[in-house]
């Protein structure tokens, strides 16, 4: 059963290294990164699922162990989730994130394993997916890592389009509120052509959460770079 969520975004610039001398135009949506672990920390699960965006298509799952790292942007920080046997694959740079976020929570108390999203994957099996990992165990927890639209600006990597600020105002409320019909009800088509990449995982945290009675709050909202990016924790 899933007791709590996470809800960050994943751009590699989260990393200062990574970032350099941008790193503190980043700085209030990381502490808000930590807030949503330190929920996902006191929920006490038997299991953590980080989910994110970097499959080809469909899903594809990384055991606790598999590493990342951030060479391809440029700078040699190396990353690990969780411990255990190496991985046969390298985590996609989402999860790469997500295995920066709970090395910096020093994250040590449950089971965790990856699991990447295809761009595409349809709704319905997203939801699917979400009530396959909530029953996995008793106590599931899910960090789930995607950004919303990056078309808010003419510098943003999908340019303005008129579209993206009410798709965004849509994912935020339903975020920070722990709605689960309203992010199930996110368009796939829009989400794709908004290069919205957080909409399979958000999705797949929907069907986690079904019957779970959780709360939610969103504890950032920002659009830097025109891409916009959400925390959010649900308990």
């Amino acid at each position: 059963m899933l007791v709590a969520a996470a809800v960050c975004p994943c751009p590699p610039l989260l990393v200062p290294d990574v970032a350099a001398g941008a790193a503190p135009e980043l700085d209030s949506a990381r502490t808000a990164c930590s807030d949503a672990l330190a929920v996902l920390a006191a929920s006490r699960p038997d299991r953590l699922v980080v989910i994110g965006p970097g499959a080809e298509e469909g899903l594809e799952r990384y055991p606790a162990g598999s590493a990342g790292d951030f060479r391809g942007f440029g700078v040699d920080v190396r990353v690990r989730l969780g411990t255990g046997g190496d991985g046969d694959r390298p985590l996609p740079p989402s999860l790469a994130v997500g295995a920066w976020l709970l090395g910096r929570a020093n994250w040590a108390d449950a089971p965790v394993e990856g699991l990447a999203v295809g761009e595409r994957l349809a709704p319905a099996r997203c939801a699917e997916a979400g009530r396959e990992i909530a029953a996995r165990a008793g106590r599931v927890a899910l960090l789930v890592l995607g950004d919303g639209s990056a078309c808010r600006s003419v510098k943003a990597p999908g340019y303005l389009d008129d579209r993206a600020a009410a798709f965004d105002e849509r994912a935020a409320r339903a975020l920070g509120s722990a709605d689960t019909g309203a992010l199930a009800a996110l368009d796939e088509g829009l989400a794709y052509e908004l290069k919205a990449a957080g909409r399979a995982p958000w999705q797949i945290l929907a069907g986690a959460a079904e019957g779970a009675g959780l709360e939610g709050r969103l504890l950032h909202e920002d659009a830097p770079y025109g891409v916009a990016y959400f925390v959010a924790a649900w308990s």
